[in-house]
Order: C-alpha cells, then sequence, then structure tokens
C-alpha cells in the first residue's frame, strides 16, 4: 500500500504520532504507579547535635526516594548545628559568644528566630529560664570541654552568675548585641527547632504522615501506613528507656520532654543535674524530675520544658496553668512517681 501526504508534511505527521506514543507511554505508566502504588512505612535515624534522630514517613506516589530524603534531612541537621551548637568552635552561636561586647552583628534569620523565641521564653518566666544560662552550664561540666564531676565552690558560682542575664541581649531583626559579657546557650531549644525543620523538609516533599525525633523531641503529623494513630511514650524516670510511664496518641503533636534522669552527676552520695536554675546558680533540687509539654512547636515545646523543669512542681503547674499550656509532671515521692498535669493537657490522655 502506498501512503500519500496530502498537506506535504509527513515528516512532521510522524514526528507527531511518534510524541503521542511517548506521552500514552508516559501515562499509562503514571495511572499504573497511581493504581498500583501501596504505601509503606519506611524510615532512617542518624547522628546529630551529640545525640541522635529519627524519622518515620509514609510513603506516598509522589514522594522521593528514601535516599534523597535521608540526604536532605541530613543536610538540615548539619546546618541547624553548624548555626546553634556550642560544641562547635566556628559555629555561628560560638562565633558571636566570642565578639566584643557592644559590637552589633548581623546572624542568620534562623539564628534570629530561635534567639528572640528564646528572649520571650526568658520574660515570660521572669529568667527561670535564662538563654544566657551558659556560663553555670559549662561551670558545672555540663557544657562543652572535657566532663569533670566537680562541685565548684560558692565564689566560682557567684562569679558565673555575673555572666548570665538575658536583659544584657538585644535582638532587633537580625543584628544581635551583648552589653555584658554573657554566653549564649540554646541546647534547651536547637533540637526542637530542628525537628521542626526537619518537618518543614518532609513537608516540602510531600510527605502527610510522619513521626520525626531529635533526641526525645517529637514531632508527628497524620497516621501510620495502616491507619492507626502514631502513639509516643511518656519515659518512665525509674524504668529505662523501654518502660512508658503514659502513651499518647500523637497524629499531629509537637512535643517535648525535659527531665534530670539521664544528664546528671554523683558526688559524695549528692546528685546534681544539668538543669540549672539561673537564680541560685546551683542544680535544680526540687522533686519534678520529668516535664512534657504539647505546644505550636517543638522548639517552643523545648524550651518550655526546661523553664517548668527549673520552677519545680507547685511554680510549674502554677505557670502551666496561667499561660494555658498543655503540661504534664512525675514527681517523685517516697515510692514512685506522682502524676501531675494542667487543664490543657487533660485532652491528651488515653
Amino acid at each position: 500500500m502506498v501512503g500519500f501526504c496530502f498537506n506535504g508534511n509527513c515528516e512532521g505527521n510522524m514526528r507527531n504520532k511518534a510524541l503521542i506514543a511517548v506521552l500514552a507511554i508516559v501515562a499509562v505508566a503514571v495511572l499504573y504507579r497511581l493504581f498500583s502504588f501501596t504505601p509503606e512505612l519506611v524510615g532512617f535515624s542518624g547522628p546529630t547535635m551529640g545525640t541522635t534522630y529519627t524519622v518515620k514517613f509514609v510513603t506516598n506516589e509522589r514522594s522521593p526516594s528514601t535516599i534523597d530524603i535521608k540526604d536532605s534531612v541530613d543536610q538540615v541537621l548539619v546546618r541547624v548545628n553548624k548555626l546553634m551548637s556550642t560544641y562547635d568552635p566556628s559555629s555561628e552561636l560560638s562565633l558571636f559568644n566570642k565578639s566584643n561586647v557592644g559590637q552589633s552583628i548581623d546572624v542568620s534569620r534562623d539564628i534570629a528566630h530561635v534567639i528572640g523565641a528564646a528572649l520571650k521564653l526568658s520574660e515570660l518566666t521572669d529568667g527561670a529560664y535564662d538563654v544566657t544560662v551558659g556560663p553555670l552550664v559549662n561551670l558545672w561540666g555540663f557544657g562543652p570541654g572535657a566532663k569533670e564531676d566537680k562541685v565548684p565552690t560558692q565564689e566560682e558560682i557567684e562569679s558565673a552568675q555575673q555572666k548570665v542575664g538575658f536583659h544584657y541581649l538585644s535582638l532587633d531583626g537580625v543584628q544581635l548585641e551583648k552589653t555584658e559579657d554573657i554566653y549564649v546557650d540554646l541546647s534547651s531549644i536547637a533540637k526542637g527547632f530542628g525537628v521542626d525543620q526537619v518537618a518543614a523538609t518532609l513537608d516540602s516533599f510531600g510527605i502527610h504522615d510522619y513521626l520525626v525525633e531529635v533526641g526525645g523531641e517529637i514531632r508527628t503529623k497524620g497516621m501510620k501506613d495502616d491507619g492507626s494513630h502514631w502513639e509516643i511514650g511518656i519515659e518512665s524516670p525509674g524504668g529505662g528507656h523501654s518502660v512508658a510511664q503514659k502513651i499518647i496518641q500523637a497524629d499531629n503533636l509537637s512535643i517535648a520532654t525535659s527531665g534530670d534522669y539521664r544528664n546528671y552527676f554523683e558526688k559524695n552520695g549528692v546528685r546534681y543535674s544539668h538543669t540549672i536554675d539561673p537564680k541560685t546558680g546551683k542544680p535544680i533540687t526540687h522533686r519534678l524530675v520529668s516535664v512534657t509539654i504539647i505546644a505550636d512547636s517543638v522548639m517552643l515545646a523545648d524550651g518550655l520544658a526546661t523553664a517548668i523543669n527549673v520552677l519545680g512542681p507547685k511554680k510549674g503547674l502554677e505557670f502551666a496553668e496561667r499561660n494555658d499550656i498543655a503540661a504534664y509532671m512525675l514527681v517523685k515521692e517516697d515510692f514512685g512517681f506522682k502524676e501531675e498535669y494542667s487543664k490543657a493537657f487533660k485532652s491528651y490522655l488515653n
């Protein structure tokens, strides 16, 4: 059979037919993926910020490969650490801490955002939470450098307290300045910010169901692949990592816990917590051993958990009720632990 070309553009027609054929193949492949795809719960983990992180998410027909997602998450966490670590002498925060008094420094928007939130918490708690508590943290051996289980003298404590005071720190947009020789420590809020940043990365990939955890601070969204809820266990201070004091169904939550039962040292029969009260210059001594906070962001929950842990059981609960904060506390008694929680937290309990 002889083919005829009526418009004189046989080559163009052939190209059009080839293009249509390719598009048809692509459409079939896309439709096959859409109708044959089975969501899976996958995950990965790694080291970060002196601790570990874990990401679990449910795949969908548009999500990238797990390797690509992990690479992006690692980049996000490396960046947060490079900005806010006091253990890295070249981090943006370390460079600011080394800057001269009265020198205005332009900082990144992320640092400005976190320090701005920390300053608000410092003001809200009247200094029970103080973003400049670093000199005392370091003095007690819980900061950068070799860890030494040593109780400082009262003179050393009072000397370090002279370098603590959030009111000596001012932030104007992205310009940060100190009016006295202070040392900013974001360890009580940076992990929470890191979780929020990882969650934002997963959102950008179109992932709708996930759990992100960094050092015990957690953000969840959606549900698992089988339609069940994410479940978060609040660790029992007396039972180790695998024992849960309380289980929370957490479908869309930002949650953080602060406690004195992991990071501490003992000297002459006395236990010294890593949580320092800026007003006494010493580790906390009350019986509040664990605070769990649910808030709008993990960064905020992280900072609030530390603040209430410093305030103690009575003042901490009063602070939570006054500010409508969802707080769950474990208070040590002679035998076991007593649960206390704010009205805002009650709806999360099973």
